[in-house]
């Protein structure tokens, strides 16, 4: 059994920066690139999200664009697992499955390559935001008719307030730093 790293998560939020009325007027933006800058809060933040999966036989990180960049690699690292980058559209070079999906205000799709995820291949989907939830479940839809089977789903930030988690109940979620508002 691994011993959890105890964290600090209110020192993480006080690195995050709070942009008023972005992207429209009534929005409270949580900017984490001011706590990427940060070496020791980048630091810590890849810690606290790995001491969650250490030792859960983690095969790939799959990282969601683009944010999910950001932190994918970093987390494949640190568990000894691969890194696939799941795109928009047009983006990848060779044979891809698409999902489309439907967002509050409008649609979107995700590929990733056919040949990136092998028949029971453990599966950790890692993003920066949780928020409605909607491309989280597109992307475990799309790793899972790839024959992936999902160990969870990893976010820095979660939106409580727009209850995204709810449309993940079949699936083990953690996210670091929470707001209600």
């Amino acid at each position: 059994m691994t011993k959890a790293i105890p964290i600090d998560c209110e020192a993480l939020k006080k690195l995050i920066r709070e942009v008023p009325d972005f992207p429209k007027k009534g929005i409270l933006f949580y900017d984490i690139t001011t706590l990427l800058k940060d070496k020791l809060g980048f630091a810590r933040l890849i810690d606290a999200l790995s001491a969650n999966y250490i030792g859960k036989e983690i095969d790939l990180i799959l990282g969601m664009e683009a944010r999910g960049f950001i932190f994918g690699p970093a987390l494949a690292y640190r568990l000894n697992a691969g890194f696939v980058p799941v795109r928009k559209p047009g983006k990848l070079p060779a044979e891809t499955a698409k999902i489309s999906y439907d967002l509050e205000y409008g649609s979107n799709a995700l590929e990733v390559h056919k040949d990136a995820i092998q028949k029971g291949q453990r599966v950790l989907i890692v993003d920066d935001l949780l928020a409605t939830g909607g491309t989280a479940v597109a992307t475990a839809k799309l790793a899972t008719d790839l024959g992936g089977q999902i160990a969870g789903l990893a976010f820095v930030v979660e939106l409580d307030f727009l209850k995204g988690r709810e449309k993940l109940a079949n699936y083990d979620v953690f996210s670091l730093l929470h707001y209600d508002r």
